[in-house]
C-alpha cells in the first residue's frame, strides 16, 4: 500500500463503525479524516472537548481562525443547529456518557486496550487534553493508527510509553487489518489482504487470535463517494 494512501483507508474503515445519530468525538490527526468517509444517509454530531457541538465544515463564510478553533487549536466551525457551551458542560458529557464514539490516534496500545497517546518523554507536548475523560467516558473507543512506527511496533503486550488510559480501548483500526479488544487478548477480525496474517503478525508484538468469521478489510471509498458525509 502506498503512503499516501494509508491514512484515507484507516478513516474509510473507522467510518463504518459510526452509526446514524451518534453523537462523536474525533482527536487530532488523522481521526478528523473520518467525517469525509461517512456513508451515505450517516448523519452524525460532532463534538469538541472545549466546548463545540456540532462542528461542521471551513469554509470562507465561516472562517474565523481567532476565535472559533477545535480542541487541538485548528480552526473549526460550527454547522448549522451547533452550539457552543462551557468547557466544564462538554467535559460533563463526556464523563457522563454522553458521547457514543471517540475516535483517537495512538503511539501505543497494549492487548489488554490500555492506551498511550499523550506524551513522549522528553519530548515537548503541549499536555494530556481531554483524552483521559474521552477514554474512560465515551462508550465506544476507536483507535486509528498506522500499525507501525518505521517498522516499529505500535501494538504491543504492554505499553511502555506513560499510560493514557487503561482497558479503555474497544477496536484498533490500522491499514493492516480491524483488531477487537476482548478479555481474552486481540482478536483479528478483518485483515487488508495486501498483507498475509502472518505479515500482520510480525507487525504486532501483542499475540493476535484470528476470528473465526475473519474477513478482508473493504477498500476506501472511491473519489467520487468521498466527501459525500453528512454531519453536523
Amino acid at each position: 500500500m502506498e503512503q499516501n494512501e494509508i491514512k484515507g483507508f484507516i478513516a474509510a474503515r473507522v467510518a463504518k463503525e459510526l452509526k446514524d445519530g451518534d453523537v462523536v468525538n474525533l482527536g487530532i490527526g488523522l481521526p478528523t479524516l473520518v467525517p469525509n468517509y461517512l456513508p451515505e444517509g450517516v448523519r452524525v454530531t460532532l463534538q469538541s472537548e472545549n466546548g463545540i457541538i456540532g462542528t461542521g465544515t471551513v469554509n470562507e463564510s465561516n472562517h474565523d481562525p481567532i476565535h472559533v478553533v477545535n480542541a487541538g487549536g485548528a480552526v473549526a466551525a460550527v454547522a448549522p443547529g451547533g452550539s457552543f457551551i462551557d468547557s466544564a458542560t462538554s467535559f460533563g458529557l463526556i464523563r457522563g456518557g454522553h458521547v457514543d464514539t471517540t475516535v483517537l490516534g495512538g503511539l501505543e496500545v497494549d492487548e489488554e486496550g490500555s492506551l498511550s497517546n499523550w506524551i513522549i518523554p522528553g519530548k515537548k507536548m503541549p499536555g494530556m487534553g481531554g483524552a483521559m475523560d474521552l477514554l474512560v467516558g465515551a462508550k465506544k473507543v476507536i483507535v486509528a493508527m498506522e500499525h507501525t512506527a518505521k517498522g516499529s511496533h505500535k501494538i504491543l503486550k504492554k505499553c511502555r510509553l506513560p499510560y493514557t488510559a487503561v482497558k479503555c480501548v474497544t477496536k484498533i483500526i490500522t491499514e493492516m487489518g480491524v483488531m477487537d479488544v476482548t478479555p481474552q487478548g486481540l482478536v483479528l477480525s478483518e485483515y487488508n489482504p495486501e498483507f498475509s496474517i502472518e505479515e500482520i503478525q510480525t507487525a504486532t508484538e501483542a499475540k493476535l487470535s484470528i476470528s473465526p468469521e475473519l474477513k478482508p478489510m473493504a477498500a476506501p471509498f472511491s473519489q467520487a463517494e468521498k466527501n459525500s458525509a453528512d454531519f453536523r
